[in-house]
């Protein structure tokens, strides 16, 4: 068997460092909950597009784990002679390892195939090309004549009608072409070959390659000695400008310090005196003008959602944001609160008592406060169009949403925001009393997601499935308790305290 397989050719075309640490210093990665999470994603697509490409289940699955490489080969080769479909076929050439997700007989031409890659994601990607070139390079080189090459990927418009039934959730895009590529292809198996065949580490600056096409395992270990910057340029938000970006890139500026003001939009602008002077920015009277239209009762609203790539529930996208989770602050013209909220752990497709719920405790007045109404609105919309009884009673609590965000982006800031207007951000600085990280289990929201798909688990036991649900229950009561005190400082008004 080869030195590289296709994974570490990847890693390859990302940073050649990242090469040679995988090969030599392996321990030295730290696996990200998003990487994770992506890697179970694609396990389960693959899973569900066997199912697709062979109905009937008469195709081969190569176990590579449990037959080696050699078995692997072998049973790839007895399968390639019966003309059968075969998932996961392995193939070995110019030192190179490669397992094709999908290798399919052409019916139309005895003797030649169809290659699928199946991806997690909604459309083709660069990287996507070279994955597949460095397949079909392999495969041929190995003696494969490909007629076609595919990738097949999320179709996120596919409703799912539910019992299972997944046809039309892959959409298959035309790939062919990346079979040009294969003096690309030998040249960058010859250098990643070279760089392992070189016992001392590729001296390679971290940047921003360490992050395209995603985060690198190896990140936090190569940047342990790059040099401290006191005030970051990534601190400055949303560097769009191309004056901007041609500036950093040619002078190799590290330190906001560093840069002009006249570089600078206002908001960037605000960013850089408040970091460099430590000084907090907060135009009171403009907040308060902001929110001084507004009455009472005050709602403070903030819903926790889970996305499935295969859609579990009917009636259902790939990749739809859905809401299982909602906290809710209700604030009286006496300056007295309530708090509601709701959580659904049974497994089942929690969008009706979700709804019903919501609508009960919103009332039919007042204002309904959120952070960033972006997203709570579609989530509103996407419930009104699933339940038309319950359309009007949704899209009136729709109409009554005010956004949290845009002010305090507008009239505040704390050195301590780091350039970002994350309520997880403001909250410290304007409530230090508050701190998603004194939170026991769930932090934030990738980890509500987490705690819910490990509740709704079949397996998970009632102890464990109670400590995630106090868990839910207390992170999304400090996303609305948070705003409340956001709204506090912001207007000036005193409430009475919980």
């Amino acid at each position: 068997m080869g030195g590289l397989s296709k994974s570490r050719l990847m890693s390859y075309r990302q940073c050649p460092r990242r090469l040679w640490l995988e090969t030599y210093q392996p321990d030295s990665i730290t696996t990200s909950p998003d990487t994770e999470a992506r890697l179970r994603t694609g396990l389960e697509v693959g899973e569900v597009a066997r199912g697709i490409y062979d109905p009937a289940r008469e195709g081969i699955l190569i176990d590579r784990n449990s037959d080696g490489f050699r078995g692997a080969a072998e049973k790839t080769a007895n399968a390639i002679r019966s003309r059968q479909t075969i998932f996961e076929a392995a193939f070995n050439s110019a030192g190179t390892t490669v397992f094709v997700d999908i290798l399919l007989p052409v019916k139309q031409r005895t003797g030649q195939w169809k290659l699928v890659e199946v991806k997690s994601s909604t459309s083709a990607r660069d990287y996507h090309s070279d994955d597949i070139a460095i397949q079909g390079y392999i495969a041929r080189e190995a003696g494969i004549q490909l007629n076609q090459v595919s990738l097949s990927c999320i179709d996120s418009s596919r409703v799912y009608p539910g019992k299972g039934n997944y046809r039309g959730l892959l959409q298959e895009i035309d790939m062919t072409e990346v079979l040009q590529r294969d003096t690309e292809v030998r040249e960058w198996i010859s250098n990643a070959l070279g760089v392992l065949a070189n016992d001392t580490e590729p001296d390679i600056a971290t940047g921003t390659h360490c992050f395209d096409p995603f985060e690198c395992g190896f990140y936090e270990y190569c940047s342990q000695n790059d040099p401290v910057v006191e005030h970051p340029v990534h601190w400055l938000p949303a560097i769009r400008s191309n004056k901007l970006k041609t500036y950093l890139d040619e002078n190799d500026v590290l330190d906001m310090a560093d840069i002009p003001d006249h570089l600078l939009n206002e908001r960037q602008l605000r960013v850089k005196q408040a970091t460099l002077s430590n000084k907090v920015y907060f135009d009171q009277s403009g907040a308060q003008q902001a929110l001084s239209g507004y009455t009472f009762p005050a709602y403070f609203l903030d819903f926790e959602t889970i996305t499935f790539a295969v859609p579990a529930w009917a009636g259902t996208r790939p990749y739809q944001q859905l809401p299982f989770q909602f906290s809710l602050h209700k604030l009286g013209r006496s300056g007295a609160i309530t708090h509601h909220s709701f959580l659904d752990l049974s497994g089942k497709d929690p969008y009706r008592g979700f709804a019903t719920h919501l609508i009960q405790n919103c009332g039919k007045r007042g204002p309904v406060y959120v952070y960033n109404a972006g997203f709570e609105s579609r989530i509103i919309r996407e419930l009104a169009e699933r339940l038309p009884g319950q359309a009007s009673d949704l899209l009136a609590i729709n109409d009554r949403l005010v956004d949290l965000y845009p002010v305090a982006r507008n009239y505040y800031y704390h050195p301590t925001q780091y350039g970002s207007w994350s309520i997880k951000y403001v909250l410290p600085a304007i409530a230090p009393d508050l701190n998603y990280g004194d939170l026991e289990g769930v932090q934030h929201g990738g980890m509500a997601m987490e705690a819910y798909l490990e509740a709704i688990h079949p397996g998970v036991s009632p102890v464990r499935k109670s400590e995630l649900e106090q868990q839910l229950l207390e992170y999304c009561k400090l996303d609305t308790w948070a705003m409340v005190r956001l709204w506090e400082f912001f207007t000036g008004k005193n409430i009475i305290k919980l």
